[in-house]
C-alpha cells in the first residue's frame, strides 16, 4: 500500500463532504501497486497525455485523480461525478469518461493547479 498525500486543493475538496462521508471515502480509498497494474475500469482508471500518467479512483459520487511518485500517491483533485458529467456533456466528446478527460485542456489545468498546491 502507498502513502497517500493530499494537497491543499484536494484536501479542501474532500473537506466539503459531511464528516461521515469523508471517513467512508478515506477508508475506501486504498491503493496497492497491483491495483494499478490491472486497472479494472470501474474503480480505477488511467488518463494519459503527452506521456504523463494520472490515475482515477471512483468512490461513490467522487472521482479522485492522483499520481504515483516516489512510492506515494499524490492526490491532485477530488471532484464530484456530477460536476464531471456536466463538463463532459458540455464538451460533447465521443469517448469514455477517462478518454474525454485526457483530451481536455481544462481538466489538465485543474490537475496542474493541484500539482502546484502545497502538500499537506
Amino acid at each position: 500500500m502507498f502513502q497517500i498525500i493530499f494537497n491543499e486543493i484536494s484536501a479542501a475538496e474532500i473537506s466539503q463532504l459531511p464528516t461521515m462521508a469523508q471517513l467512508e471515502v478515506l477508508a475506501e480509498f486504498q491503493v496497492r501497486p497491483e491495483d494499478l497494474e490491472k486497472l479494472d475500469g470501474e474503480r480505477f482508471g488511467q488518463i494519459e497525455r503527452e506521456g504523463r500518467k494520472l490515475y482515477r479512483y471512483r468512490a461513490k459520487d467522487l472521482r479522485i485523480y492522483f499520481e504515483v511518485t516516489n512510492g506515494s500517491v499524490v492526490v491532485h483533485r477530488v471532484l464530484n461525478k456530477n460536476t464531471l458529467q456536466d463538463f463532459l456533456f458540455r464538451t460533447k466528446l465521443p469517448f469514455s469518461e477517462d478518454e474525454e478527460l485526457s483530451q481536455s485542456k481544462t481538466f489538465w489545468k485543474l490537475i496542474e493547479e493541484g500539482e502546484k498546491a502545497r502538500r499537506l
